[in-house]
């Protein structure tokens, strides 16, 4: 316990640090400006935000998206990945396919979606789902791979079907990894959805942000910048403690 809050300290010194240097430059220059705030300026800020309601309404809207895009872009990336692991003919179907729509990056779909879908959070959780589509793909047919070749040579000689297959030996072999995907994922779905929102989508966190630049709000800008921080470090946090919980085994392993 001790080591855990002796850590704990040394994590938040230069933060501390930051802050407290940021505030004496800006109380010994008198700072009035349209791009930079005070600490104190952002604090006021966010609590002014925080008890009108404006965000929490954001943030139920970028976390829902986040969440629902991250569901289906990891669930659908998984599945296809675990298929193209199992099956060498589809992979080598479609292994073409990927590796040409992989490396677009997600922000030049917004105009394709948006054309299809408009505004709003159907947009947004196309968009979120289709940037996670292709890493999940990619960590999901590698972890397949990587599976002990005996125990599919034993299923082979068993005669097990795919199904059979698929949860016997093939999913237990990598939850780990795919959990790994996930926590990763998590990151990358607010990344997008804040994006979206700041491009494409007048809902949100990122639009937030844009509304309080343009009204040159900048001590308000920053406290959304540092709510948006603030809620991927809890995430992060919270899936440490899922895998922790969950994976054992796992999180043993990556400690050593």
């Amino acid at each position: 316990m001790r080591s855990v809050l002796k850590t704990s300290w040394r994590a938040a010194l230069l933060p501390v640090v930051v802050i407290v240097v940021a505030q004496i430059a800006a109380t010994a220059t008198q700072l009035e400006s349209d791009s930079l705030a005070s600490p104190i300026d952002i604090v006021a800020a966010f609590f002014a935000v925080l008890t009108d309601g404006s965000l929490l309404r954001a943030t139920a809207d970028t976390l829902m998206a986040a969440f629902c895009g991250c569901v289906l872009g990891v669930g659908a990336g998984s599945l296809i990945g675990i298929v193209l692991g199992l099956f060498r003919l589809a992979d080598d179907s479609l292994d073409l396919t990927i590796e040409l729509l992989r490396p677009v990056p997600v922000v030049a779909l917004i105009p394709v979606v948006m054309m299809l879908l408009g505004f709003g959070a159907r947009m947004e959780i196309v968009i979120i789902a289709l940037g996670l589509l292709w890493p999940s793909i990619v960590l999901a047919r590698a972890a397949v791979r990587e599976v002990e070749p005996r125990l599919m040579e034993v299923s082979a000689v068993l005669m097990l079907g795919f199904s059979a297959r698929l949860t016997k030996i093939v999913l237990p072999a990598i939850v780990p990894q795919l959990f790994m995907s996930l926590k990763l994922a998590a990151g990358y779905a607010l990344v997008v959805a804040v994006t979206v929102e700041i491009t494409a989508n007048p809902f949100g966190l990122g639009y937030g942000i844009m509304m309080a630049q343009q009204a040159l709000r900048p001590a308000e800008m920053f406290a959304y910048l540092l709510w948006i921080g603030a809620i991927g470090w809890l995430i992060s946090l919270l899936l440490n403690a899922a895998q922790r919980r969950v994976l054992p085994a796992f999180a043993k392993g990556d400690a050593r």
